[in-house]
């Protein structure tokens, strides 16, 4: 059985909203975001979106379970202390002003906790046979526009609301990782 365009699309988009959340966190808390540093989050983003499925197709093994049984609780850890980061640095910030900064570090590890779940789709791809490279092209992609329009929105959000929105963004990074954590 082949899955279609329109069921890949919403598995594409699915897979994007935890990429999505994150990237409105970073726009309201990084309202001084370069574009270019935009781009590399949406370049990360869909990179590792667009990876991991093909990670999970050429995976499926013995060991794929093994890496699958993990994978929750390395997204959860990455994502807790990211956030937790956040919210102290929120905290901690003593004239009102955000603190955060951009940090490639930072921004890969978001991309791999935020597609972890990726690397299960890919594993479904592999035992529906269905052909990964299209597939998977077309999950980089959606996370890639999603995680550059997440930004935007945030910053306009982050403009409006002002910078009180860092702890939020903590709490929901912090949320997205007891989400995956728990497989929902």
């Amino acid at each position: 059985m082949s899955l279609n365009f329109i069921s890949v699309f919403l598995i594409a988009v699915a897979l994007a909203m935890d990429a999505f959340s994150v990237s409105l966190t970073k726009g309201f808390t990084q309202p001084q975001l370069k574009k270019e540093q935009i781009l590399y989050y949406g370049l990360f983003f869909g990179f590792f979106q667009f990876m991991m499925p093909v990670i999970g197709y050429y995976c499926v093994s013995t060991i794929s379970s093994a890496i699958e049984s993990f994978a929750s609780i390395i997204g959860f850890v990455l994502l807790l202390a990211i956030g937790l980061n956040m919210i102290r640095e929120s905290l901690s910030s003593d004239d009102g002003e955000v603190t955060d900064e951009f940090s490639f570090k930072e921004v890969t590890l978001l991309a791999i906790a935020t597609s972890i779940d990726a690397f299960a789709v890919g594993i479904t791809f592999a035992l529906f046979n269905d052909p990964i490279w299209i597939s998977s092209i077309i999950i980089g992609i959606i996370a890639f526009a999603f995680s550059i329009a997440g930004i935007f929105l945030g910053k306009k959000l982050g403009d409006y609301f002002g910078d009180k929105f860092q702890i939020l963004g903590g709490v929901i990074l912090i949320l997205i990782g007891i989400k995956i954590l728990l497989g929902l």
